[in-house]
């Protein structure tokens, strides 16, 4: 069953891209165009889950003397592990594009040097 949460459509392009021995520069490009639009859908899910886990940060320290004590409570919930993976998922799909923009530079370098021989 295909995942099409945006961390599992971002984990396929990983695993596609790690998995793809002879990755064709048009899949790289379709996939850097892919990875950059999910970008912006990306920050919604950190821009959520901010607010979530800061709701549930605010209720731990109403409820507790020691503001230290609220925020390993508050880092135990759901909240703060959505927070946790929206970070993490816009991490990785940032490096994914940095590292299909590399491939796809040396792929041009590579004709380049190739039509010049």
């Amino acid at each position: 069953m295909s995942d099409t949460t945006i961390r599992g459509l971002v984990r396929a392009i990983q695993v596609e891209i790690r998995d793809t021995p002879d990755l064709l520069p048009d899949r790289a490009a379709a996939l850097l165009n892919k990875l950059s639009s999910l970008l912006g859908n990306i920050n919604d899910q950190i821009r959520d889950s901010d607010l979530a886990y800061s709701n549930v940060l605010l209720v731990h320290l109403e409820q507790e003397t020691k503001a230290n004590r609220a925020t390993i409570r508050a880092e135990t919930t759901p909240e703060f592990i959505r927070k946790r993976e929206a970070r993490d998922t816009k991490e990785l799909a940032l490096e994914l594009i940095r590292s299909l923009k590399y491939f796809l530079n040396a792929k041009r370098e590579e004709f380049r040097y190739v039509g010049h021989q």
